[in-house]
């Protein structure tokens, strides 16, 4: 998978930084810097092609996820990250993902597919990957969702959904919500900073 990487300071977490769709892994890098400057920045572009806008999986339509297409590519994603890990020498149980939109998606599917995938996750307008999914274990798992409650292509009860499997499966979760719709906003990413420090720092 193309993508960025930037050793972190000894002990610090590696972020793993997931795009929009149209969006590359250039795009989060400063967010990446403001959440955390000493971590490590695994940035990665996802390999699926929609009217040339790169996506982490396929969907049949707005909101309407390809679920054998969503296994396959979650699937992939954590086998690179399992081999970046090895390659790069970061440790693989500290990666924190940090998600927009379909980066989110595919960052949530990791969470509802493989126990221990990441250590933790930001999701800046996520949706439910899949449903009648029995989860892993998620004790331990940190989840900050940020959502707006007039998001035009991300309903609020997607975000409660969400939060409600999640939490049901032990994570410890906590929601940010705005009124700037779909965006990701400076106030997200300044709530996604005070969320990281008090748990990472």
């Amino acid at each position: 998978m193309e993508h960025i990487y930037k050793k972190g300071t000894k002990g610090r977490p590696t972020l793993l930084m997931l795009h929009g769709t149209g969006g590359t892994e250039q795009d989060l890098l400063g967010l990446a810097e403001y959440i955390d400057p000493e971590a490590g920045v695994l940035s990665v572009r996802g390999n699926v092609s929609e009217n040339g806008m790169p996506r982490f999986f396929k969907r049949l339509a707005e909101g309407v996820f390809d679920l054998e297409d969503l296994a396959f590519r979650t699937e992939e994603l954590k086998k690179f990250l399992d081999d970046a890990s090895e390659k790069y020498e970061f440790d693989r149980q500290n990666i924190i993902a940090i998600g927009y939109s379909n980066g989110a998606n595919i960052a949530g599917s990791l969470i509802f597919h493989y126990e221990n995938a990441l250590k933790s996750a930001i999701l800046h307008h996520p949706m439910v990957p899949i449903r009648d999914k029995k989860l892993p274990e998620l004790n331990g798992v940190h989840v900050l969702i940020t959502a707006g409650d007039n998001d035009p292509i991300c309903p609020p009860e997607e975000t409660r959904d969400l939060e409600h499997l999640l939490s049901s499966a032990g994570a410890k979760t906590e929601v940010y919500w705005h009124h700037n719709g779909h965006q990701l906003t400076q106030d997200e990413a300044s709530e996604a900073k005070q969320w990281y420090e008090k748990h990472f720092k």
